[in-house]
C-alpha cells in the first residue's frame, strides 16, 4: 500500500523533526516527539527513528536521558529550510505542538518539593513564577507523606487559582 502523506524523503523527515523541536521550549520525551512527528502518514516509524538518530549524530539534536532538544546548529538550519515543508504539514505540526509547548511552559513555572519535617511529618515547598520571577513561595508543615503528596498534586494542577485565592483572602476587607 502506498503512503498517503506529504513527507516521504529523509530530508523532509529531518526538517519536520527539527521544526517540531524548534517549537518546544525544552527537551521532550521520545514518545511525545514521535507522537508529534508521525501524524503525516507518508513515512514509517523506522524512517523516523533513523532520521532522529542521524540528527543526533550530526549535532542538530541532543539526546539526554531519553529526552530530545534542538541544538543551535539545528535551529539555524531549520529556520533556513522549514519553508520547504508543505504549508499544510507545517500548520498541522504547529497545531499539534502548541498545547504540548504550553503545558511545558506552565510546568516550568511550578516547583514543588517534599522534605522530612523538623519534628516528624513533612514539609511541602510550593513555588509559582510568572516567567519573569517568583510570585509566590509557600512552605507548609503537614502530618505525613500522603498529605504532602496530595498538596503537591493539587498545587501542580491549579497553582494559578490557588495564587488568586491567596491574593483574594489577603486583600479582602476585614
Amino acid at each position: 500500500m502506498e503512503n498517503l502523506g506529504f513527507i516521504r524523503d529523509k530530508l523532509d523527515i529531518k526538517i519536520l523533526i527539527l521544526f517540531i523541536l524548534e517549537k518546544l521550549p525544552k527537551p521532550v520525551e521520545a514518545v511525545t516527539l514521535s507522537d508529534l512527528a508521525l501524524f503525516d502518514g507518508g513515512f514509517t516509524w523506522f524512517d523516523y527513528t533513523d532520521c532522529l538518530a542521524e540528527l543526533v549524530k550530526t549535532d542538530h539534536v541532543t539526546e539526554e536521558n531519553g529526552r530530545y532538544a534542538i541544538t543551535e546548529k539545528g535551529r539555524r538550519n531549520v529556520n533556513t529550510v522549514s519553508s520547504s515543508l508543505p504549508y499544510t504539514v507545517r500548520a498541522k505540526a504547529e497545531r499539534l505542538t502548541a498545547p504540548v509547548a504550553a503545558a511545558m511552559r506552565r510546568a516550568s513555572m511550578i516547583e514543588t518539593a517534599v522534605e522530612p519535617g523538623p519534628k516528624g511529618g513533612r514539609t511541602v515547598s510550593l513555588r509559582l513564577s510568572d516567567g519573569v520571577g517568583e510570585i509566590v513561595s509557600l512552605r507548609l508543615a503537614v502530618a505525613d507523606e500522603d498529605q504532602a503528596r496530595a498538596i503537591e498534586k493539587r498545587f501542580r494542577a491549579g497553582a494559578e487559582g490557588i495564587y488568586n485565592d491567596i491574593i483574594s483572602l489577603l486583600t479582602a476587607a476585614p
